[in-house]
């Protein structure tokens, strides 16, 4: 179900939406989705991996990060310190017990919790691909840029990159981040099955690896 809940910002508490599975079990875990358009690619995966763990007995949130999807929040005043602060806050609201991070989620999940990451991703590898994609979009529009130049102006000034505004602040703290895992377990993609979903060019599903999944983190949360 759809549901909101009190979000920490920069203006203070602003409501931002999650999709729960609550039954109020002993096993609950927090969702922290990838970054930028690997978040929208996945998405519909994710919600079927918490429509499968509800069957397997365990609920689930999937929170909205701050300037995301139907967040009132402005992207272009985000950074990763404040993902993190709001993930640990959601992690506190709904009393998870376990987490789940997925790709760039790895960079902002609260560490404190047991679970999983799968397929973490270093900062610097999300940001070399949207400058890259930046690069091919202004030589097909007949202009001139590189990498470089976008990072140096990104850190003072931010940037538009992928339709996202950027702020300096998420820009410099994505070329420092690496995975924080603290002893959760890597989840590969070869245990789901082939065919990454973030790597598509459009949003899409396969329920067979969310069932994977689904399966992978019931045995393990109950072992």
């Amino acid at each position: 179900m759809p549901a909101t809940w009190p979000c920490p910002g920069p203006a203070g508490l602003a409501d931002e939406y999650v999709v729960v599975f609550d039954g109020a079990r002993p096993v609950r875990l927090l969702i922290v989705p990838p970054l930028f358009e690997e978040m929208n690619r996945t998405r519909r995966f994710l919600v079927e991996t918490q429509r499968q763990l509800d069957r397997l007995g365990i609920d689930s949130m999937l929170p909205d990060l701050p300037g995301c999807n139907e967040s009132a929040q402005a992207f272009s005043a985000q950074s990763l310190g404040g993902w993190r602060t709001a993930m640990a806050a959601a992690a506190r609201h709904f009393a998870a017990t376990h987490v789940l991070a997925v790709r760039g989620g790895a960079l902002v999940f609260p560490t404190r919790l047991p679970g999983w990451v799968l397929e973490p991703v270093k900062g610097t590898t999300i940001l070399r691909q949207l400058l890259r994609a930046r690069v091919l979009a202004a030589k097909e529009a007949g202009r001139e840029e590189n990498s470089a130049d976008l990072l140096e102006r990104g850190r003072n000034h931010g940037l538009e990159l992928a339709g996202y505004h950027v702020g300096a602040a998420l820009v410099a703290g994505l070329d420092a981040a690496v995975p924080e895992d603290e002893g959760q377990r890597v989840i590969g993609q070869s245990e789901l099955g082939t065919g990454a979903l973030w790597l598509r060019s459009e949003p899409g599903e396969d329920p067979a690896q969310s069932a994977a999944l689904a399966r992978i983190i019931a045995a393990e949360a109950s072992a």
